[in-house]
């Protein structure tokens, strides 16, 4: 049976105002751990538009197309394009999931939720001729995955080809988050087997690794023995936390120990009032300054990420955050517009309140105002967002950011890494374009090598809440 997998590109992929070293970075691994279940003899071809150009005068006996928020109108485009041409469509993913009834006109089958048990039920009843239009999720669990086709990936096209997932969702439940309705009715966090886990990270050829769980960290038995399963393999990772998880116990030492070079942590906000509202109980009344200064010490980079227009925002927000930022010494930042995505609490409460100004999926990409707001302006908001991106990567900011370090070697390894992510764009897209882009790995492995501070960060943080 020929099966054709398809990621299309989210539309802000395509924007000449974007990056698109962004998403070149690292494969995701959605469609790559469905097609496992796959039989061995099916001819199996897994595209991602945000690499490649489509190729869609084929005619597969099976399309299965992942939708997220903004590609959603361009897989409802391939969708039909096959079924005009007479071949069985499949659509899943986030937004399927959160609007199912706008994605089934599209689809013969739709799936809802995690397709860990969806996929080969689907798979057994579209051989037996008996496949039904819609696929409930129901077992939540990963500790039978077989191992994801990496002969899929074409690994050439990425910056870090070795991605890896060892949990499923996250513990905790932000009235924002996109993710938090793809787990509604059953667990939302949950985990691989521990010796499955480091058998998949001893397969991966290379050292580095990227880590696309939302909580690395989430749950510290399993990351515990993650990490001491690790040790001694040499790798350098990146991945994701929360302040809670770095500063209790000692889970974090373990993970530099394994090899953590860079974390990404969703400080989202430094207002009490905005985390009360969003429902970020995991961040209120934790300091942290405390939290940046831990990872300082072991020598992991920082990514903050944080959300510009909630309720208690005002003109000030974004000059305060980004001034917080610099002198924290975060070594990269990610800037947000509020979101509220189809699924959240946050779009229900809005649509509730009529505060929705369209349902232009396209637009819904973090970077654009897509709702009425409160304190600002929608012009104050988007001006705002942009210049917090302008200041925060200017040459002087990444400077001024970097000098926070005591140690000199991480003083430049922070400024190498934030100027060379944010400045050379002219560099990075002609290293695309000609294909030479996991050419540059090694580079970033060197970067992200163990650097001791050997003293403790000499500068003063200003502890949470910083803007009150």
């Amino acid at each position: 049976m020929k099966i054709k997998m398809i990621l299309p590109a989210l539309t802000e992929a395509k924007s000449p105002y974007w990056r698109p070293v962004k998403y070149s970075l690292f494969p995701p691994l959605g469609l790559a751990t469905l097609a496992a279940y796959c039989d061995a003899d099916d001819e199996v071809d897994l595209q991602d538009e945000h690499v490649e150009k489509l190729v869609t005068d084929d005619q597969p006996d099976l399309v299965i197309i992942q939708v997220y928020i903004t590609n959603a109108f361009k897989a409802y485009r391939l969708a039909d394009h096959y079924r005009a041409k007479g071949c069985y469509v499949c659509l899943g993913g986030l937004h399927v999931t959160s609007l199912p009834d706008e994605a089934m006109p599209h689809a013969d089958s739709i799936f809802i939720g995690p397709g860990e048990d969806t996929f080969p039920a689907f798979l057994k009843d579209f051989r037996n001729k008996c496949a039904r239009k819609v696929y409930h999720n129901s077992a939540r669990s990963i500790e039978q995955v077989p191992p994801i086709r990496r002969d899929l990936i074409k690994r050439q096209l990425y910056l870090v080809p070795n991605s890896i997932v060892v949990t499923r969702g996250c513990p905790h439940h932000c009235d924002f988050c996109y993710k938090d309705a793809f787990f509604e009715g059953g667990r939302s966090f949950y985990t691989q087997r521990v010796d499955a886990a480091v058998a998949e990270i001893d397969r991966l050829p290379g050292r580095h690794l990227y880590f696309l769980d939302d909580h690395l960290l989430g749950n510290q038995k399993f990351s515990t023995a993650l990490f001491e399963g690790m040790k001694g393999m040499q790798r350098v990772f990146q991945g994701a936390s929360t302040v809670d998880a770095i500063l209790r116990g000692n889970l974090i030492e373990k993970a530099a120990e394994a090899g953590m070079r860079s974390v990404f942590i969703g400080f989202e906000t430094l207002s009490n009032s905005n985390l009360s509202q969003s429902n970020k109980k995991q961040n209120l009344g934790k300091d942290y300054g405390q939290a940046i200064r831990r990872l300082h010490d072991l020598g992991i980079m920082i990514n903050g990420s944080f959300v510009f227009g909630l309720d208690d925002d005002d003109k000030d927000v974004f000059k305060k955050t980004v001034d917080w930022a610099v002198k924290s010494g975060l070594t990269t930042a990610t800037f947000h517009i509020l979101t509220p995505y189809p699924g959240t609490r946050l779009y229900q409460q809005m649509q509730k309140d009529g505060r929705l100004l369209h349902q232009e999926w396209d637009r819904y990409d973090t970077r654009q105002v897509v709702y009425k707001t409160v304190g600002l302006t929608a012009e104050e908001l988007k001006a705002g967002y942009d210049w917090a991106y302008r200041s925060f990567y200017s040459w002087k900011n990444i400077w001024k950011a970097s000098a926070q370090h005591d140690v000199l070697k991480h003083r430049v390894k922070h400024f190498t890494y934030a100027g060379g992510w944010k400045k050379f764009e002219p560099l990075w897209n002609f290293i695309i374009k000609t294909k030479g882009l996991n050419n540059m790995l090694p580079v970033l492995e060197a970067i992200l090598s163990k650097v001791p501070n050997g003293s403790k960060n000499k500068n003063t943080l200003t502890p949470f809440p910083a803007i009150a």
